[in-house]
């Protein structure tokens, strides 16, 4: 009974737990690069796709990677085929989620095509993999004989050649048959 006694005094000092220890072994632990005057080209599958260029980067690495453009970003997207530059966007503010492959962006969001066609959203999304830009916020969209105004928000391909709005108003040229020109 007696070393029963012992043996159940020794397990009850030795379980004891120090703060400070358990603190270090399960506080969270969040790392941070930061970059300055950045220019990152993006490709997929060996193919040029975007050239980025940010006076400042911060990548953060916790429970979700994300890479912070807080004072402004331009990026320059290029064609699949002709590897040409066919649209540009500039922001004041994004965020890259990395596992989502997902841009936020806001703060003055425009996007232009070379052919004059521009897009204005107080925040947009840009899905890398789908290559598409989306919103539920307002957006406004100006082309060669067309002002759009989206009230409920927008999905635009990466070209803006293909654009669906939500409770659109605006004006626009169309043909005899009435189809848009």
């Amino acid at each position: 009974m007696t070393a029963l006694f012992i043996t159940g005094c020794f397990f009850m000092l030795g379980c004891e737990n120090d703060d400070k220890v358990l603190n270090d072994w399960t506080r969270r632990v969040l790392m941070r690069e930061e970059a300055k005057n950045v220019v990152s080209y993006m490709s997929q599958d060996g193919e040029l796709r975007a050239k980025l260029t940010a006076p400042l980067m911060i990548r953060t690495s916790s429970d979700t990677i994300s890479v912070e453009f807080p004072q402004s970003l331009h990026c320059d997207f290029y064609n699949d085929s002709t590897k040409q530059l066919e649209t540009w966007l500039d922001c004041r503010y994004g965020i890259y989620y990395e596992n989502l492959n997902k841009v936020y962006l806001r703060d003055s969001v425009v996007v232009i095509t070379v052919k004059g066609d521009t897009l204005r959203s107080p925040d947009l999304w840009w899905d890398q993999t789908k290559k598409m830009f989306y919103t539920d916020k307002y957006a406004i969209y100006h082309g060669p004989g067309k002002n759009i105004y989206g009230g409920k928000g927008l999905e635009a391909s990466q070209d803006l050649s293909r654009i669906m709005f939500k409770e659109s108003t605006g004006d626009m040229k169309v043909s005899e048959n009435g189809m848009p020109r």
